[in-house]
C-alpha cells in the first residue's frame, strides 16, 4: 500500500487522501492558495514527501496536518484518514467550526416550497 519512492504531487496526494473528489478540484484549491506546504503557497505539481505540513481550507473548516503515508492509489475514506496525522489544536478548533456551522445551519428556517 505505501509507496516508498519518497515524493508524490501535492493535487494527487490530497485526492488520494480524500480532502478532494477529483484532482482537477485539488488543483484548484492549490492554485486558489486554500492549501500551504510548509507555510508556503504552492503549485499543485509541488512534490510532498513524510513528514511534509500542509494547511487546508475547505468550506470554512481548517485542518494543520502532517503527511504520513505516501499512497499507491486512492483508497476508501476509512484508511484515507490514516494519511495523516492532525495535531489536537487543529482537530479541537476544525471540530468547533464544524459545530458552529452545524447550529448555524439548522437555526437557519427552511424556505416553503410553493407548488403553484
Amino acid at each position: 500500500m505505501v509507496d516508498e519512492c519518497a515524493k508524490m504531487r501535492l493535487d494527487k496526494w490530497l485526492w488520494a487522501a480524500r480532502f478532494y473528489r477529483t484532482r482537477a478540484l485539488a488543483a484548484e484549491a492549490v492554485e486558489g492558495g486554500k492549501v500551504h506546504v510548509n507555510g508556503q503557497r504552492s503549485k499543485p505539481g509541488k512534490d510532498v514527501r513524510i513528514g511534509t505540513r500542509l494547511e487546508i481550507s475547505k468550506g470554512g473548516l481548517e485542518w494543520r496536518i502532517e503527511v504520513a503515508v505516501l499512497p499507491r492509489q486512492r483508497r476508501p475514506a476509512a484508511e484515507a484518514h490514516t494519511f495523516y496525522t492532525e495535531d489536537a489544536v487543529s482537530r479541537e478548533r476544525r471540530e468547533a467550526a464544524a459545530a458552529t456551522l452545524r447550529a448555524a445551519r439548522l437555526a437557519t428556517p427552511e424556505r416553503a416550497l410553493s407548488s403553484t
